[in-house]
């Protein structure tokens, strides 16, 4: 009797533990999930990448053509091969970058972004596939002037920053005397400097050995020892089925060397 009762309480337990597994959407019982986004890219054989085309090297729209350019722009090209699908580039901007992927206007984003735990607690992120950190650019003339965050944290100096981003994010948390200007082109923001109408920005280092490159007088520094290390990835909803299929495509394109001959052609 007393086994048999226990085989019952056993079961009793079972039962109890199956059905509150199945209240919280785990078993076998759980009803087949709403179709993901790979079903819908695939029937439409059309990909929707949201990108800010200011971001070089990764994402940069030519102004007078409208092409899109960049380490993510071959990226997603690859994507879209990947599943049949042609790849339509949707304009976003990084201020509303969460706003339009929540909004279901694009089904990834690319173009070199920072994995933060704010966009983790919107949406999903890939597997990282590029480590970084922020790092000062200023004019050559004033290279050694900026070098820490105290010597660019004074009231004389005039920081610049383009809004919405993790570039805004990080000024705002690590300087609080620094005469911070917004300035809404992440195109031209550089310039700026140059003309004398901003000492200093604080960007990705990877974007201040390009805009050395592209505009002689401005230095990068120190980016090889930048301020702080961040990775970037795609961003996605929350859509397991679907950012499974992405990180095995980042796998597949990391372990055959395609992703590393895309990313020399870009960079500096």
């Amino acid at each position: 009797m007393q086994r048999t009762a226990g085989r019952i309480g056993r079961a009793t337990f079972l039962g109890s533990l199956l059905l509150a597994l199945l209240g919280f959407g785990i078993g076998p019982a759980v009803a087949a999930d709403a179709a993901s986004i790979l079903d819908h890219v695939e029937a439409a054989q059309a990909l929707r990448v949201g990108t800010t085309g200011d971001y070089r090297p990764f994402s940069y729209r030519d102004p007078k053509s409208g092409a899109y350019q960049g380490i993510d722009i071959d990226m997603a090209a690859a994507l879209g091969a990947s599943l049949g699908a042609k790849v339509q580039f949707v304009p976003t901007t990084w201020k509303a970058m969460m706003g339009d992927l929540a909004a279901g206007k694009f089904d990834i984003a690319m173009g070199g972004i920072t994995v933060t735990l704010p966009r983790q607690r919107q949406a999903f992120f890939s597997t990282p596939y590029f480590r970084d950190g922020k790092t000062p650019i200023a004019r050559c003339a004033d290279k050694t002037r900026y070098e820490t965050l105290a010597e660019i944290d004074q009231p004389a100096v005039r920081l610049i920053v383009n809004p919405g981003g993790t570039n805004e994010q990080y000024i705002r948390s690590h300087i609080h005397h620094a005469h911070i200007i917004v300035y809404p082109d992440n195109v031209t923001v550089f310039d700026q400097i140059l003309a004398g109408k901003a000492d200093v920005m604080i960007t990705d280092g990877v974007e201040t050995l390009l805009q050395q490159k592209l505009h002689p007088g401005l230095c990068a520094i120190h980016p090889d020892q930048p301020f702080n290390v961040a990775e970037k990835a795609y961003l996605m909803p929350r859509d397991v089925v679907w950012q499974e299929y992405v990180d095995q495509w980042l796998h597949q394109m990391q372990l055959t060397g395609a992703y590393k001959k895309i990313r020399d052609r870009w960079l500096p």
